[in-house]
């Protein structure tokens, strides 16, 4: 698929993967929902699941390294800023031939377009946090994030068609 496919695609997830709400507790099973499958996968990850103003969820599973939480943080500060997923970030900053720090005069020391982190949105108040995963190759932990978010979200009658989800490397 091409650079602007992947756009559209990752826009269409953004539309669709709306919750009807978020509490502690969802927040709760959506990250434990990431971290068995990482669990089970053996994925070197950190899992962040957050509303912008506190954390509702966060663990590091073994292999994962100390800059994996520096990551999320980032990751969690451009969608904060952005209310976009950072892998739809960096897809189009890639099209656009710029960066964060060109475009927006952000640090790439608090921000990243990298995959990952991805907007918690529900019906009723919009983006009210992110869901964050680091570890992986980016696209893969911007998949990670997708599937759980999709076996949580009150889907659309035209539901998303989702790629697999590989292997981890």
């Amino acid at each position: 698929m091409d650079l602007e496919g992947q756009i559209e695609q990752v826009v269409r997830q953004e539309r669709d993967l709306v919750l009807d709400h978020l509490t502690e507790d969802d927040a709760w099973e959506l990250g434990s929902w990431i971290r068995q499958r990482a669990s089970d996968g053996r994925w070197p990850v950190v899992v962040d699941v957050r509303r912008f103003d506190r954390p509702l969820f966060y663990c590091a599973l073994p292999g994962s390294t100390p800059d994996n939480p520096d990551w999320v943080r980032r990751k969690a500060a451009t969608v904060q800023r952005f209310h976009r997923s950072t892998w739809r970030m960096k897809l189009e900053l890639e099209r656009d031939g710029t960066t964060l720090q060109d475009r927006y005069g952000l640090s790439l020391a608090d921000y990243a377009a990298h995959g990952g982190g991805f907007p918690l949105v529900t019906h009723d108040s919009g983006v009210i946090g992110c869901v964050t995963v680091s570890g992986l190759p980016q696209r893969m932990d911007h998949l990670v994030v997708v599937h759980a978010l999709h076996s949580m979200a009150a889907m659309r009658p035209s539901a998303l068609r989702l790629p697999p989800l590989p292997d981890a490397p």
